[in-house]
């Protein structure tokens, strides 16, 4: 089959399978501070790193409407800080308990039984337990073109100010990936525990 995007139904899909493919994802578990203090903490799949040096992260915003905005948006633009906080298999509950449409200003980490430890190059706080976290200043916000809704996406770059990781996944002084347990998200409803590793060297051409 073959189709152009959002005209899945045509091919004889019953859903957009964009995120299916394109996956899996890490889950940028964001969160920020308003200007008035408020505490938002949101999971986004469309979050990934864009380079090491200097080291940048992106995270990507849906709006349904034309005027609408999402918290953790708001508050970024606000402050011009945000944290990422990493996704190990212990916080899979809590992350998905955070997702829900909450009003703004009620704090997720306190509806999801999370403690809150201050952030040490930013204002906003990171999730107790999780095994890393990286603290962010806000770069740059690109408004991504709009659908015929209205509906559209804002890319919200930031450069990592600080980096924290648990020294229990630190083996041999690099993260190990086992300790890490990483939760990624799939398609649909679909998640996955990434739990299996492997090395591979690149080839060496020219000799």
């Amino acid at each position: 089959m073959f189709f152009a995007p959002m005209e899945f139904k045509d091919a004889g899909l019953s859903h957009n399978p964009l995120k299916a493919l394109v996956a899996p994802r890490p889950i940028g578990w964001i969160s920020s501070m308003g200007a008035d203090g408020s505490i938002n903490l949101a999971p986004y799949s469309f979050f990934n790193a864009l380079s090491e040096d200097p080291a940048i992260v992106v995270f990507s915003v849906q709006a349904a409407t034309t005027g609408h905005q999402k918290d953790s948006l708001r508050n970024v633009e606000e402050t011009g800080a945000f944290t990422v906080n990493i996704v190990g298999a212990a916080q899979l509950d809590a992350m998905n308990t955070s997702s829900g449409d909450y009003p703004y200003g009620e704090n997720e980490f306190v509806a999801a039984g999370l403690d809150m430890i201050p952030g040490q190059t930013v204002p906003t706080p990171r999730v107790g337990g999780a095994p890393a976290a990286l603290e962010c200043s806000l770069l740059q916000t690109i408004k991504l073109p709009a659908n015929e809704r209205g509906g559209h996406y804002t890319a919200v770059l930031g450069t990592v100010t600080g980096i924290f990781v648990d020294d229990n996944v630190v083996v041999d002084g690099k993260v190990d990936p086992a300790s890490l347990a990483l939760v990624a998200r799939m398609g649909y409803r679909d998640y996955a525990r990434i739990n299996d590793f492997f090395q591979l060297d690149r080839p060496v051409i020219g000799t």
